[in-house]
């Protein structure tokens, strides 16, 4: 399905996205991206839909083409204290603030966000399967996280942060129940909870 490259035809648009937001561990991390006219959709899509290394190779693309980009962390300390959707929005405002060229629109994927500049926005379930933007956000974001579970992993290779990336898998459930939380677990999270394999399919 081709992507729409704009909510509006007079403002200068932003989408944003975070990912992170169900993980049982590590930061919650959200982009904004700002498109340049003559930029290429090419295969760009849900950052869901790509395999890494098509992530990787579009990821490049779209640092080197759009208007502006910005990718921010928010750490599970500001997680716990003021929960996961907070954190979340949080995330976006940092990506936001860290534009080198404010937009006058922000598109933001999801149904919930804080208003942020005086800023008009729009929020947009799936967003990042229907604008560019949104998607565009999605892959920096999501590869930005990768990267860093990776080098977690690193520290705590019992969890499996290379192939889960802190997400919550039988892998990682095991690994909690055998060797307890790590400091990089989000403490505000149920962790002596493991849902079954049919409630994460349909979370």
């Amino acid at each position: 399905m081709r992507l729409r490259r704009r909510f509006t035809k007079e403002y200068l648009e932003a989408g944003c996205d975070e990912v992170g937001r169900g993980c049982l561990c590590g930061p919650v991390v959200a982009a904004s991206v700002i498109l340049s006219p003559k930029f290429q959709a090419g295969y760009i899509t849900d950052s869901k839909m790509l395999s890494a290394k098509k992530r990787l190779e579009v990821d490049q693309y779209i640092r080197e083409h759009c208007l502006a980009f910005a990718i921010a962390e928010v750490g599970v300390e500001t997680i716990d204290r003021h929960n996961i959707l907070n954190a979340s929005i949080h995330a976006m405002h940092l990506a936001l603030e860290n534009l080198h060229t404010q937009p006058e629109f922000i598109l933001v994927d999801g149904n919930r966000f804080h208003p942020y500049n005086f800023i008009p926005h729009q929020c947009i379930v799936k967003g990042d399967s229907k604008f560019l933007s949104i998607a565009c956000a999605s892959i920096l974001a999501k590869n930005y996280r990768d990267s860093l579970m990776m080098r977690l992993h690193e520290e705590f290779p019992e969890y499996g942060w290379d192939r889960n990336m802190g997400y919550c898998t039988k892998e990682h459930r095991e690994a909690l129940m055998k060797f307890g939380p790590t400091v990089h677990h989000r403490k505000s999270f149920r962790l002596d909870y493991f849902p079954t394999e049919e409630v994460l399919a349909n979370s």
